[in-house]
């Protein structure tokens, strides 16, 4: 069994402030964690003293909201994930209050209960002023994870993500972008709970139907974190995280410097699938090559010979310019899909 302390440390950084972040940790695009950064929130001062403690005052701040609750049987040991057949999941989602959940959970069930990536905002009333995170820009709101003993699998997500332990620990386990092609990506249709994971349980790693996740394996890491530590997750960086306690929280925070109307690249993987995946080989690799010198420039400018008025959609691109071109795409899309006529 794979022991996740053989694996090499996430680096610690203490004394964390936004300066220290975003010249130092921030720019080398590595995660970090960010030791004791939130131990003075009110709400992690809760924490320590009790588990009754920090019910008490997520309880006195519920708005009443119904919250999306995932719960999941004894027998799946808190790991999230497919049924044996990959047709459904193994476990159920409900709503219920925070409160009532917040009983249930210290009640101590024989299964898994979890509040999962809920904004503090719509059920934690002035949540964010008491507990604020200078970090990040005062609009990016934060997210609420709340459950007991239980794993989520190895994912990605589109953004930058600093995730802050509230209560109990939790282990974080992380792989690059890059071992992408050796963590055995699941089903886009059907996820747990938005991105795709990987299939490779940590717990139990079949090597013999998994063999490239060795590789993957020589380039993680995994740190454990305590109540008032945050860790830093870059983009795209795949994370695992397993909850130790009983009880635990974790706020976490999503956010992306590019500009908010380039579109979801995701989207664009989606397409892409769709028009290149069943060419013949010989072709896909000519648009190997059009994609590394056009798209991700890997052989500088591809304009830079054309003067700037005649670029088009090669050259930097204005928002107006932007949408004129994802309008032609949208006509394009809506012909391919047979909701409208080829245009005369």
């Amino acid at each position: 069994m794979l022991n996740l302390d053989d694996l090499p440390s996430i680096p610690i950084y203490e004394n964390v402030t936004y300066d220290s972040f975003r010249e130092e940790i921030y720019p080398l695009g590595r995660p970090a964690i960010l030791k004791g950064y939130v131990s003075d929130w009110p709400i992690v001062k809760a924490a320590s003293k009790s588990t009754q403690h920090v019910s008490d005052y997520l309880k006195a701040r519920d708005t009443h909201k119904p919250v999306p609750i995932m719960h999941g049987p004894e027998d799946i040991e808190g790991q999230f994930f497919y049924s044996d057949d990959l047709q459904g999941l193994n476990f159920t989602k409900v709503l219920n209050s925070l409160s009532k959940t917040l009983d249930e959970i210290e009640g101590n069930p024989s299964g898994a209960v979890y509040i999962q990536s809920v904004p503090t905002s719509d059920i934690l009333s002035g949540y964010d002023t008491e507990n604020p995170l200078d970090i990040v820009d005062s609009s990016v709101g934060s997210r609420i994870w709340i459950g007991n003993k239980l794993t989520v699998q190895t994912h990605f997500d589109l953004s930058e993500n600093i995730a802050c332990v509230v209560a109990g620990r939790r282990r974080f386990t992380l792989f690059p972008p890059n071992q992408i092609k050796n963590l055995y990506i699941g089903p886009f249709e059907k996820t747990l709970a938005g991105p795709p994971i990987s299939m490779v349980k940590l717990n139990d790693i079949d090597h013999e139907k998994y063999p490239n996740f060795s590789e993957a394996l020589e380039h993680g890491m995994s740190a454990e974190l305590a109540a008032g530590d945050a860790i830093y997750i870059p983009y795209f960086w795949w994370h695992h995280v397993q909850s130790l306690e009983e009880f635990n929280i974790l706020v976490n925070y999503w956010w992306s410097d590019m500009e908010p109307d380039l579109g979801s690249p995701y989207d664009a993987l989606l397409h892409a699938l769709i028009s290149f995946r069943g060419m013949p080989e010989r072709q896909r690799k000519v648009w190997q090559d059009v994609f590394a010198h056009l798209v991700f420039q890997e052989n500088g400018d591809a304009a830079a010979h054309l003067p700037k008025d005649s670029q088009g959609v090669l050259g930097e691109h204005t928002p107006q310019q932007r949408q004129h071109m994802r309008k032609n795409l949208v006509r394009a899309l809506a012909y391919q899909a047979g909701i409208v006529p080829q245009a005369r």
